[in-house]
């Protein structure tokens, strides 16, 4: 995992702060009941210049978790919008990953979050594909975790909040020391949900599919993207969910979201997946990529351009 790159400043609280200026106490209410909600965006160097790629529907889902978890945010969606293009114009870095964060503050301690201060802060800085760029061209291996995807009656999976990425954290170190890449999660029923941090696809006779919300995953908005972008370009599609053995009789597999981009998933439990190829997931890695670098006119309202 590559070290974070500091970039000048960091947006808090309605106030851009030197980088290493954005501390909270240690006491904070959030660091310890992981009661905060994030959201993971990206700026990409497009056709007009620096532009970031659905931050309306990025900020949209920031609220709506917090509304799920009854988090009260202190900004609306258009005051947020303003921040982030107020941070990425300071850094100036056009080739970023954009990190908002709202959470309860300091103030008091125990379960009940009622009456602590909600701190947002959004940093943004260059990270390049989180499962690497090999790993873009090659493709992952992966492996199904022992550990089961958050069921809803437990915690919101549609909601983007730290402590739902305990489940995700887990999951990934098994992976790893099982010297795989990444992990892939069954929901309670066993059925394929998602992998750590990833929306997943399968290919199968030339068809895209990938598992439903009612699966326990989150809504990516990169899923929602590549799903867009091949039923426009023709791909068959459907919205399904499938079964562990069915991960390994698939023709093409890949992860798909905002730090990860389109990854292709090579091997699953020492299993070669197809001929690995990978024409469908090649096809939509390309679709999605000038979707963001503004190469395609179906979606320049997905592009807010820095200036």
């Amino acid at each position: 995992m590559p070290a974070l790159s500091a970039t000048s400043h960091i947006w808090m609280d309605g106030t851009l702060v030197p980088w290493d200026d954005a501390r909270i106490h240690v006491m904070t209410h959030g660091l310890h009941y992981g009661f905060a909600i994030f959201e993971g965006i990206r700026c990409h160097a497009a056709a007009h210049g620096p532009a970031v790629f659905r931050l309306r529907e990025h900020l949209e889902r920031f609220r709506d978790s917090a509304r799920i978890y009854e988090l009260k945010l202190p900004y609306s969606v258009p005051e947020l919008t303003g921040a982030v293009l107020d941070l990425a114009r300071a850094t100036g870095t056009t080739e970023a990953y954009i990190r908002p964060i709202a959470f309860s503050g300091y103030g008091q301690m125990g379960l009940d979050p009622t009456g602590v201060p909600v701190r947002v802060a959004i940093g943004m800085w260059p990270w390049g594909a989180y499962l690497g760029e090999d790993g873009q061209t090659r493709g992952v291996r992966a492996t199904v975790s022992s550990w089961t995807r958050i069921d809803s009656r437990s915690l919101p999976p549609q909601a983007k909040c730290a402590a739902n990425y305990a489940n995700g954290i887990l999951a990934k170190l098994e992976a790893r020391a099982g010297g795989y890449d990444e992990a892939i999660l069954l929901n309670s029923s066993g059925i394929v949900a998602e992998g750590p941090g990833e929306n997943i696809f399968r290919v199968r006779n030339g068809v895209l599919s990938t598992p439903p919300a009612s699966s326990g995953i989150l809504r990516g908005i990169t899923r929602d993207t590549i799903v867009q972008l091949a039923v426009e370009d023709g791909i068959p599609y459907q919205r399904t969910g499938f079964t562990r053995e069915e991960l390994f009789t698939a023709d093409e597999l890949f992860y798909a979201g905002t730090a990860a981009g389109v990854t292709p998933i090579r091997e699953v439990d020492g299993r070669p997946i197809g001929s690995g190829t990978y024409p469908v997931t090649r096809r939509v890695q390309a679709l999605y990529e000038d979707a963001f670098r503004g190469r395609s006119s179906l979606h320049e309202d997905w592009l807010t351009y820095l200036r």
